[in-house]
């Protein structure tokens, strides 16, 4: 995805978001950034190519295996987002409040394990690897730290773009079993929670908003189709369907003797 996307999607002259520009040298930095717009969710980031490629994941990046986060790839930001922490005005892209909750540094692992284990890999190694859907990588991070994989789905629903991904942490020495990201509440760059971000004026709203729920999300795209099919019902476009009375076992049975004349 080039940054036209990013472009498009912004009014530069309302929003404190950078500009677009694509870097002639990358750092192969990494950051995860809080984000409260419409739903709470992280926006996970590797720097590539002079941009930083990213993915959505609603519930956030986890240290145990086990965790299969959902990581939907949304269009590249410029390098320059990479301390990006502030608000995003209304009406505005992604209005809401921005937090820094990880930087650090990344590398890309090679797909082949020798004895078990992934070595470092290439840049070419890591645009080959995205391409295919698989992409293996280290982080070097202040909260995040150890080997990832990154794994496109096949995705069977009509309409898939192709942009459903799995983030997945590797078993290794910096794993942790029923990692709980909540614990984890400030920025690592101002050590600001997401309300002190926010402002005094906008503290109470951040507050009262639904946190980010522990049981299974739903998919971005379905959270939005039902928040539209919603709004049509109060402003009264669709009528509900009255429901048919269900009788009881014993009143089916017997509608259905007289029917056969028993």
């Amino acid at each position: 995805m080039a940054l036209e996307e990013y472009k498009r999607k912004r009014r530069f002259e309302e929003t404190p978001e950078p500009p677009p520009k694509v870097e002639k040298k990358s750092a192969h930095r990494f950051v995860v950034q809080k984000h409260r717009a419409t739903r709470l969710h992280y926006d996970f980031r590797l720097e590539l190519d002079g941009v930083l490629k990213s993915w959505a994941v609603p519930k956030g990046p986890s240290l145990d295996p086990a965790d299969k986060r959902l990581a939907m790839q949304v269009e590249d930001h410029p390098v320059s987002y990479f301390d990006f922490e502030g608000i995003i005005p209304e009406g505005n892209y992604g209005a809401g409040t921005v937090m820094v909750w990880d930087l650090g540094t990344w590398q890309a692992l090679s797909p082949t394990p020798v004895d078990g284990k992934y070595l470092p890999g290439t840049d070419d190694e890591a645009r080959a690897m995205l391409a295919k859907g698989d992409l293996k990588f280290r982080l070097k991070g202040k909260r995040l730290k150890g080997d990832f994989a990154l794994v496109r789905m096949r995705s069977r629903r009509p309409g898939s773009k192709g942009t459903e991904w799995l983030l997945i942490k590797k078993h290794d020495e910096y794993a942790v079993s029923g990692f709980d990201i909540e614990q984890y509440d400030t920025s690592v760059l101002t050590k600001r929670s997401m309300a002190e971000i926010g402002g005094d004026q906008g503290s109470a709203e951040w507050q009262s908003d639904r946190p980010a729920s522990r049981g299974k999300l739903k998919a971005p795209w379905l959270a939005d189709a039902l928040a539209k099919l919603e709004q049509k019902k109060r402003s009264g476009k669709i009528q509900s369907k009255p429901q048919r009375r269900q009788g009881s076992t014993e009143e089916k049975k017997t509608r259905k003797a007289r029917k056969f004349g028993t």
